[in-house]
């Protein structure tokens, strides 16, 4: 029964990768996820499922894990400060139905999505190195001497995504002029420090965030610091703890003591990218950082991702080897000019943060205002935007 599906091939098993062969799985396609990696795991950091992606994961019956993993964070508590302490304004960690935002560790996320997929469905120590296309499938080949053939393949391959020069020439990365440094610390050997909120700071060409994980029992902690040195786009390159402690130096008395106990750090390089004109050529089909790289300034690198593997296997519902290629196109219609939105947002947030503005005044009341813009993303639901759009294409007999 299984051989009569739609055959698709994901190249990537990362949380994009993941939650798209979970969520095609769920909808009867045939799906198989390659990984180059021997084993699944992500680099050790923090990560916030907003309500946007958070309401999809639990309409897929992993809402109690995560929240059980995860932490949720206090919309009273959670708040920006100026780099002294000073208050200015609430973060909004909430959609208008209360529904939270939760900080996750990385490494949670992808062994939750891992676990709730049939233990063949994903192929690990397998890297992508050749594809092809036909007017009847897709070939790939892997450097383990491994040939499929699909009906569908989508890179969610990342940043650096081998498969995106098949589509498109990519987009060239533009140095931000920032680079960031994150770490997680023990709650425990921070006792003084709340485990239940959201809280960043911020300074000329400078912030610093936090938030917890894994039930509360590490923190996460990220400074973003101005830097001329091209660092690479790498989230396992080891920092220097000394050069983070020295970038915040005078700051809020609170941070200084949390990185007075950093022993270990990692930086990468913030690159910025101009959205792609398209991310579909026939049969191969983008996703997430492959398809719309954004800075972190929204947090919404993964809970785009999680949005587009939602939205793609919707529209691939029912879709047959021949119209396959049609239905990617749509899920390219019907996701670009969100994404396009949220990397311009990310940027503009960027700045907001960094403090580039000659008025602070101006800044925080943008930071205020800001609010509609997130509550829009979150209130989001890219579930029901995919049936509306494939209830339309039912209505002209598509």
């Amino acid at each position: 029964m299984r051989a009569e599906l739609l055959r698709a091939a994901v190249v990537g098993a990362g949380i994009g990768g993941l939650a798209t062969g979970l969520a095609l799985y769920r909808r009867g396609i045939d799906v198989t996820v390659y990984e180059q990696a021997p084993a699944l795991g992500e680099v050790g950091a923090g990560v916030q499922l907003t309500p946007n992606s958070f309401r999809l994961l639990d309409r897929f019956g992993l809402g109690e894990d995560l929240r059980q993993l995860g932490v949720k964070l206090d919309q009273r508590r959670s708040r920006y400060y100026r780099m002294d302490g000073t208050p200015i304004a609430p973060v909004l960690t909430t959609d208008s139905k209360g529904n939270a935002l939760y900080g996750i560790h990385r490494a949670d996320l992808v062994s939750v999505l891992a676990a709730n997929l049939p233990s063949d469905v994903v192929r690990t120590s397998h890297r992508c190195t050749g594809f092809s296309q036909s007017d009847s499938a897709a070939r790939l080949e892997f450097e383990n001497g491994t040939v499929t053939e699909a009906d569908v393949v989508i890179a969610a391959d990342g940043i650096h995504s081998s498969l995106q020069r098949h589509v498109v020439e990519p987009a060239e990365p533009v140095n931000s002029g920032s680079v960031a440094y994150r770490g997680l610390l023990a709650a425990d050997a921070n006792p003084s420090w709340p485990t239940d909120r959201f809280e960043l700071w911020m300074g000329a060409g400078k912030h610093f965030l936090v938030f917890p994980v894994r039930a509360g029992t590490l923190i996460n902690f990220v400074g973003f610091v101005p830097s001329e040195v091209h660092a690479e786009e790498s989230w396992s390159a080891l920092g220097d703890p000394a050069v983070l402690t020295a970038s915040f130096a005078g700051w809020d008395s609170r941070i200084e003591k949390l990185l007075a106990t950093v022993r270990n750090t990692f930086w990468w390089g913030l690159y910025d990218r101009e959205p792609l004109w398209r991310w579909t050529h026939g049969r191969l089909t983008l996703l997430g950082d492959a398809a719309h790289p954004m800075l972190p300034h929204l947090g919404q690198g993964a809970n785009q991702s999680i949005e587009d593997a939602v939205a793609l296997s919707i529209v691939l519902t029912d879709a047959t080897p021949e119209t396959a290629p049609v239905r990617l196109l749509e899920y390219e219609a019907l996701r670009h000019p969100r994404t396009t939105d949220v990397q311009a947002g990310s940027r503009a947030n960027g700045l907001r943060y960094d403090s580039r503005y000659e008025d602070l005044i101006v800044r925080d009341v943008e930071l205020d205002a800001v609010k509609a813009f997130r509550l829009s993303l979150y209130d989001y639901d890219v579930e029901q935007a995919a049936i509306d759009a494939l209830s339309r294409r039912q209505d002209i007999g598509l």
